[in-house]
């Protein structure tokens, strides 16, 4: 029976692959579950963007966990995006036909500067603002996103990597 009050993030990084499920109480969201597994998707990709099989096998392990912790919550209320990895894929919808399957959901390969925003976000919304300009970077294993704003306005992104 899908719960209506839960709400899931996969965020599908260069070195480790994480999922946050969250529970709305009184209009907040409020985690209430978090896995993290180190995937070290990058290190099996050759110069060429082709997967190797020992990686591959690893990702699809970790996105059926993951898909197994997704089942009770309805897909339209599950984000998941792949990073700078999956951006250097050569054929990139090879692995997203099994990992889609494997994790019960779509999986978007986002931009360097939707990653930014994405991040803006997530510290945003995770910290108190005043009125001073915020500068938030994001080193992550495959690329690095710098974003600047004030409250909830981004003023400049840039993804690198």
């Amino acid at each position: 029976m899908p719960q209506r009050n839960l709400y899931a993030a996969v965020d599908l990084g260069s070195s480790s692959f994480h999922l946050l499920v969250a529970r709305r109480d009184h209009g907040e969201l409020r985690i209430i579950d978090g896995i993290r597994e180190m995937v070290r998707i990058a290190g099996g990709l050759d110069s060429n963007g082709r997967l190797d099989q020992t990686t591959r096998q690893r990702a699809l392990g970790c996105l059926a966990r993951f898909g197994q912790r997704l089942a009770d919550i309805p897909m339209d209320q599950v984000r998941a995006v792949g990073t700078q990895t999956f951006r250097r894929l050569a054929h990139p919808q090879s692995l997203l036909v099994v990992a889609e399957t494997a994790l019960g959901c779509p999986i978007d390969i986002i931009s360097g500067r939707e990653e930014a925003r994405l991040v803006w976000l997530g510290v945003s919304q995770g910290m108190p603002f005043n009125q001073q300009p915020r500068l938030v970077i994001d080193i992550g294993g495959g690329s690095t996103e710098i974003v600047a704003g004030r409250e909830l306005e981004r003023v400049a992104s840039a993804g690198i990597g």
